[in-house]
C-alpha cells in the first residue's frame, strides 16, 4: 500500500486514547469507592468452619425433610413459595396493564401521566423486603403477606417496562383504526394488544422468576413461603435441612426458568 495512503488511513482512524483515558478514570473511581465504603478482614476461623458445613449440608441433604409430605415438608414449601411468587406475579400483571396504558403519554393526557408515573416511581422506590414488613405488620405474619408484597413489587416493575412498550407501538395502526370510527377498547383490542402481547408475555414471565426468588427470601420478615424455615434451620446449625431446602429452590428456578425460556422461544417463532 502507497505509505501517504497509509498515512490518510491512520490520520482516519478514531483516536483510542479518549477511551482509555476514560477507562482509567472509571477504575481508579472503582478502587477509591472500595476503599472508602467496604472493608474485608479476611475470613474467622468459625467461618471456615461454617462454610465447610454448609457445603457438607449440600453434599449430604436431609431425606427426611425430602419426604416429609406435611406442612414444614420440602414440597410444601415449594409449592407454598412457588404461589406466593405466582399469585403476586398475576395481582400484580392485572393492576400493572391498565396503570402502564394510563401512564404513557401516547395513550393518556399529560396530567394524568405525571400522576401515574409519579405513582409507578414511588412504587419503585421501595425494595420488597420493606413492603414485607408493612404487610406483616397490617395483615399478620403468613403467605397473604408475601402474596400483597410481590403484588406490589410486580406493579412496579412490570408498569414501568410495559410503559415503555405502549410508547413504543406503531402509530399508524391507531390512526387507521381512529380514521375507521373505533371506539377506545377497540382501538386498545385491535390495534395495541397485538403489538404488545409478546412483549406482557416476556415481562411477565421474567417477573415470575423474580417473584420466586424473592418469596424464598420473605421468611426473613414472616412473610411465608420456604424462606422462613430456611431461617429457622440455619439458626439451629441444621445444615442437613438447610442442603435440602437449597437444592429444592435451584430445582424449582431451574424449572421455571426452563419453562419461561421455552415460552419466550415460541413467541419468538424459534421453536
Amino acid at each position: 500500500m502507497n505509505p501517504s495512503l497509509l498515512d490518510q488511513q491512520y490520520k482516519r482512524y478514531p483516536k483510542a486514547w479518549p477511551q482509555f483515558a476514560i477507562g482509567f478514570v472509571a477504575i481508579v473511581v472503582v478502587v477509591i469507592i472500595w476503599n472508602i465504603t467496604v472493608s474485608f478482614g479476611g475470613f474467622t476461623e468459625r467461618g471456615w468452619g461454617m462454610l465447610v458445613l454448609a457445603f457438607q449440608g449440600l453434599v449430604r441433604p436431609s431425606w427426611a425433610v425430602i419426604s416429609d409430605m406435611g406442612p414444614t415438608g420440602l414440597l410444601m414449601m415449594l409449592v407454598e413459595t412457588f404461589a406466593i411468587g405466582f399469585l403476586g406475579t398475576v395481582f400484580g400483571t392485572v393492576i400493572a396493564v391498565p396503570l402502564a396504558f394510563i401512564s404513557s403519554r401516547n395513550i393518556a393526557p399529560r396530567w394524568v401521566n405525571v400522576i401515574t408515573l409519579g405513582l409507578i416511581t414511588i412504587i419503585r422506590a421501595f425494595p420488597s423486603l420493606m413492603y414485607g414488613i408493612m404487610f406483616v405488620k397490617t395483615v399478620g405474619t403468613g403467605a397473604f403477606a408475601g402474596v400483597l408484597t410481590m403484588t406490589i413489587g410486580s406493579v412496579g416493575m412490570l408498569s414501568k417496562m410495559l410503559v415503555e412498550s405502549v410508547e413504543d407501538i406503531n402509530p399508524g395502526i391507531i390512526e387507521a383504526l381512529d380514521a375507521a370510527g373505533c371506539t377506545g377498547f377497540q382501538k386498545v383490542r385491535y390495534g395495541i394488544m397485538p403489538q404488545l402481547s409478546s412483549s406482557i408475555i416476556s415481562n411477565v414471565l421474567y417477573r415470575l422468576d423474580i417473584n420466586v426468588k424473592n418469596a424464598s427470601v420473605l421468611g426473613l420478615v414472616s412473610a411465608g413461603g420456604i424462606g422462613a424455615q430456611l431461617i429457622f434451620a440455619i439458626q439451629s446449625r441444621r445444615w442437613d435441612d438447610i442442603g435440602a431446602m437449597v437444592w429444592g429452590l435451584v430445582i424449582l428456578v431451574l424449572v421455571i426458568e426452563y419453562v419461561s425460556t421455552k415460552i419466550r422461544n415460541k413467541l419468538a417463532g424459534k421453536d
